[in-house]
């Protein structure tokens, strides 16, 4: 049992019943099932679940400029598909939920943020440099729409971190306080915990449509930072 809600972002509250390992384990499995997948003659189904994933993002991808820079489609939709397997792995009872966590949110979204930066300064910085001042601005309100700009650019990976952790995480403990209080009206009130229990049901639900609305958030984001790439 937890000591507090805020027991949820420890992973080694989950140790005695689910290794801290065993997340890297079914990862590594997923990949490999995802990988033999593509050697088939005919449609499995894995491939069943794969593809219409993978048409979504590269048909977002194509409306921006990340389709363009070699390797960045398929970076960016190999971490789409890898956010919702960690998404979904953390629905699982009793298991961490790795993409709740502050960490690996800023671990994944800081380094693909700075390649786009860098690769866009390496290519053209005179047009870098130009991006930070809108077109038809007055001289006098130049420099502070250069800082705001630059401001605006250098807070990208912490909102796109920060998104994904909080909303993952907020779910989690939502769906913690309801279960603790549908434990406690267990014996006390049959009505209050059968609504209590269609609540956890229909909340469930809505949380694995949060575990893919969430990655396909965080890769859009990621698409639409590629359009300040220097062309």
């Amino acid at each position: 049992m937890m000591p507090d809600i805020f027991s949820s972002f420890d992973p080694y509250m989950y140790n005695t019943l689910f290794p801290s390992n065993t997340l890297f384990i079914i990862t590594n499995t997923a990949l490999v099932l995802l990988l033999q997948a593509g050697y088939w003659m005919i449609n499995t189904r894995q491939s069943t679940f794969i593809v219409p994933l993978k048409t979504t993002i590269f048909t977002q991808l194509s409306r921006t400029f990340s389709y363009q820079l070699k390797g960045s489609s398929s970076i960016i939709s190999s971490t789409f598909i890898m956010l919702i397997m960690i998404n979904l792995m953390g629905m699982i009872p009793y298991t961490f939920s790795t993409s709740s966590h502050l960490i690996f949110t800023l671990a994944l979204g800081f380094p693909m943020w700075l390649s786009f930066i860098l690769s866009s300064s390496s290519f053209s910085p005179k047009k870098t440099v130009a991006h930070l001042l809108p077109d038809g601005a007055p001289d006098w309100l130049n420099p502070f729409l250069v800082i705001i700009e630059t401001t605006s650019i250098m807070v990208r990976p912490l909102t796109l971190s920060f998104r994904l952790a909080a909303n993952m995480s907020a779910g989690h403990i939502v769906l913690s306080l309801v279960g603790i209080y549908c434990a406690s009206a267990w014996f006390t009130s049959t009505f209050g915990t059968l609504m209590l229990v269609m609540t956890t049901l229909g909340y469930v639900l809505f949380e694995f449509a949060i575990c893919l609305i969430q990655a396909y958030i965080f890769c859009l984001l990621l698409s639409l930072y590629s359009d300040d790439h220097a062309h």
